[in-house]
Parts: C-alpha cells; sequence; structure tokens
C-alpha cells in the first residue's frame, strides 16, 4: 500500500551487496483495519467493515454488521502493498475478493492462517492472522490523497491526485502534472484555501464541495493530533450517492510519540516484522535485517555504512546493519551479539568500534559476556580503536576467547571476509 511515490519522497535506501536494501525506518505501521476505525473516530468516511481473526467468528460478524449484504469485499491483513494481485502459498491468488455473503467463509477460510505473498513482502511472504470484511460500495471515481512531511517546506505535505486505485509512482511519471502537492504551514494549520487547492487537484465528479474540503481537514486534523508521518488513502473514492470515502487506508506515526500515543501504539503488530528487528527495537539497537553472510556490530550510523561498504569491497556481504549507538551498555552488546548469532546465514562477525562516546572496554566486556550466554560458532573479527581501547584489547586478551583482531577497518574487512568464505 506505499506506493512507489513515496519510495522517491520520503524512503531512505542502503546500496550494499550489490543491490538496493529498503531501509526500515523506525516508524509504526498499523493495519488497514485499525486505520479505517481511526478515520472513523475523526469523521472521516470509511466503509462498514470488521476485521476477524477465526471462522468462529464470522457467522456473528455478518449477523451484527452485514444483516442486508448480499456482496462483501474480504481483505487480508498485512503490513505490506501489492496484497490484490499477491499469492497465498496454498495456492489462491489476490489477497481481496469480492464474494457473495454466502461464499465469505471459504475465501476467509483460505486466507487466514496462511502466507500471502507480494511485490512487497519478498518471496517469504508475510503471515494473514486477521481478515477485513467491507461492505461493497458503488464507485463512481478514485482518486489518490496523502498527507506527509516534506523536509523542503520543514512541514506537512498534502499530495492528491485525480486518478488512484493504481501505482501512484506510474502516473506521476507518465503524468506528472496530475499530481498536485500542497505545503502546509505547520503554525497557521490547514486553512480552507489549502482544503479547497487539495479538492480541486482531487477533482470529484459530484461530491459536494464544501463537504469535500471538511473530509480533507478532518484528514489532516488526523495526521496531526496522532503523530502521523505518512496518511496516504488510494483510493480516495467516490460513491453512486456522491460521498468521498476512503476506500483504503494506510497510516504510519512516529515512534518518538508512542509516550503520548499509548493507544495507538498498542495497535502494533510484532508478527508482521522482522522476529529481530522486534528484539533489537526492544534493546534500544538499531538493526536492519540483510541478505548476506557477514554480521556487523558498529557503533555509529556513517562508521556502519563503510564498515558494510569495505566488506563488500572485499569480495563480501554484510548479513545487517547493526548500529549500537554511542551509549551502549554491556547488556546491550550482549543483546547484539544474541541477534548476530540468530540469523543462520552469518558465517562470521566483524566488530568495528571506534570509541568517542562509547568506550572500547564496555564493548569488550560486552563481547567476554555474550560468549557467556551465546554458543559463538562463528569467527570474530574485532577492531577497537579509540577512547579506553588498551584496557579493551587486555580484557579481551585475558578472557582466552578464540578472537581475531585486526589493526584498522581495511584488515578488519579483509579477515572477514577470509573468515566466512574459508
Amino acid at each position: 500500500m506505499v506506493r512507489g511515490l513515496f519510495n522517491k519522497l520520503v524512503s531512505r535506501s542502503l546500496s550494499v551487496a550489490g543491490k538496493w536494501q529498503q531501509q526500515q525506518l523506525r516508524r509504526l505501521n498499523i493495519h488497514e483495519y485499525q486505520g479505517a476505525e481511526l478515520m472513523g473516530k475523526y469523521g472521516v468516511n470509511v466503509p462498514k467493515g470488521a476485521a476477524i481473526a477465526s471462522l468462529d467468528e464470522l457467522k456473528e460478524t455478518i449477523r451484527k454488521v452485514f444483516p442486508n449484504d448480499n456482496e462483501l469485499v474480504v481483505k487480508s491483513q498485512i503490513l505490506a502493498g501489492g496484497r490484490g494481485l499477491g499469492t497465498f502459498k496454498n495456492g489462491l491468488k489476490g489477497g481481496v475478493h469480492i464474494v457473495k455473503t454466502d461464499q465469505v467463509a471459504d475465501i476467509a477460510g483460505k486466507m487466514l492462517g496462511e502466507i500471502l505473498v507480494t511485490k512487497q513482502t519478498g518471496p517469504q511472504g508475510k503471515i494473514v492472522s486477521k481478515v477485513y470484511l467491507c461492505e461493497k460500495l458503488s464507485l463512481v471515481n478514485e482518486m489518490y490523497f496523502a498527507i506527509t512531511l516534506d523536509r523542503k517546506t520543514a512541514g506537512p505535505l498534502i499530495i492528491a491526485c485525480s486518478k488512484g486505485g493504481t501505482s501512484i509512482e506510474d502516473l506521476a511519471e507518465k503524468f506528472p502534472d496530475m499530481i498536485i502537492k500542497v505545503p502546509i504551514d505547520v503554525f497557521k494549520g490547514i486553512t480552507d484555501e489549502d482544503a479547497a487547492k487539495v479538492v480541486d487537484g482531487l477533482a470529484p465528479k459530484g461530491a459536494d464541495r464544501k463537504d469535500s474540503i471538511e473530509q480533507v481537514k478532518k484528514l489532516y486534523k488526523l495526521f496531526c493530533e496522532s503523530d502521523c508521518t505518512l496518511l496516504e488513502i488510494n483510493p480516495l473514492a467516490e460513491t453512486s450517492d456522491n460521498q468521498l470515502v476512503a476506500a483504503d487506508a494506510k497510516l504510519n506515526f512516529d515512534d518518538n510519540a508512542a509516550f503520548r500515543q499509548k493507544e495507538i501504539f498498542a495497535l502494533r503488530d510484532p508478527t508482521q516484522e522482522d522476529p529481530r528487528e522486534v528484539v533489537a527495537a526492544e534493546a534500544d539497537l538499531n538493526y536492519i535485517g540483510l541478505d548476506g553472510e557477514i554480521g556487523c556490530m558498529v557503533n555509529g550510523a556513517g562508521l556502519a555504512m563503510a564498515t558494510m561498504d569495505i566488506i563488500k569491497l572485499h569480495g563480501g556481504t554484510p548479513a545487517n546493519f547493526l548500529d549500537v549507538g554511542g551509549n551502549a551498555s554491556e547488556g546491550q552488546v550482549v543483546e547484539a551479539f544474541k541477534i548476530l548469532t540468530s540469523d543462520d546465514k552469518v558465517k562470521a562477525i566483524l566488530v568495528n568500534i571506534f570509541g568517542g562516546i562509547m568506550k572500547c572496554d564496555v564493548i569488550a566486556s560486552g563481547i567476554v559476556n555474550a560468549a557467556k550466554h551465546v554458543s559463538l560458532k562463528v569467527p570474530v573479527v574485532v577492531r577497537l580503536e579509540g577512547t579506553n581501547v588498551d584496557q579493551g584489547k587486555r580484557i579481551l586478551k585475558e578472557s582466552g576467547m578464540a578472537l581475531i583482531t585486526a589493526e584498522d577497518l581495511d584488515d578488519a574487512a579483509e579477515k572477514a571476509v577470509k573468515a566466512a568464505y574459508k
């Protein structure tokens, strides 16, 4: 559901191992049904719907929510886009189906508990733990609407297009004039004039202009009050009775706002995330899993990037991005090693520390303690430099661990690659 346009506007990437790796940002991503419920609380028009986790809930849900509906939309719920064109590993084609009400149980049963593979999940796919049942609306027009944060204007940016429901990136490339962008003054907030510009860009065919302006303002209010980093609706649809309806919902939230958005952050679904990244976030470590064989533990994002680059230069491929930061504790270093060794693809580990705020002796003590808690079955290459480096080297030497030491980064990367592929 995060369209390619946003890959160009707000995503960052890591170029490693000879290919582009999508960098996962520190932000909360919630399911479509949760986003629809939140929008409804702000007075945004959304389809009537309900999520179920098992077939046992189905009959009662239909009776209560859809007593007079002959057809329903059945949507698999995963935190990835491209569901409609996805394929389940059990052979079912498509993660979104419109079916007769008496056929909902059959299609939902083929989705729940199954793995859905889309263009955004990778070949491993994601498990469908819930399906979202929605009323079937009569749509006469589909548009695109989004709010994101724009660095250039240092504030929220509303993006609108009179065409939606399809790939917004392709549309932006072929018909850039159809994409309108309305920056909002974060101090003044959205004005009627701003909202009117957005509505003009959406160009609804029959929806009341005043009501449409109010819908845009409600969406902006939700974006700000909920600390969103992204609010995307594709499509924002126009119904046969001239209503604007958010027929889809994609919302991301700033993790820095978790302390004041407790209800929203309680919606987090860790089953949809990389388990290693979940553990890393709990330990306050910056970790991104990649596809290589050399595990990296580094302090500082810049040094981590340089470490991955030089591993590639020497013919290796990094297994991860792991930044322990400048004030990591001994316990965090132990957790970092646990995460690295949990990856079966890792054939060697490279620890590259340039001690400034982060002290080399703390890292060294963490490595020694990690060896007591984790079975280190792969070679470990260590390069330490900076604050308390002599104490750090002494701790490692006296530990009796079979470590491979390196004098500089180039030497460390060369030894790590040699150890991994010997």
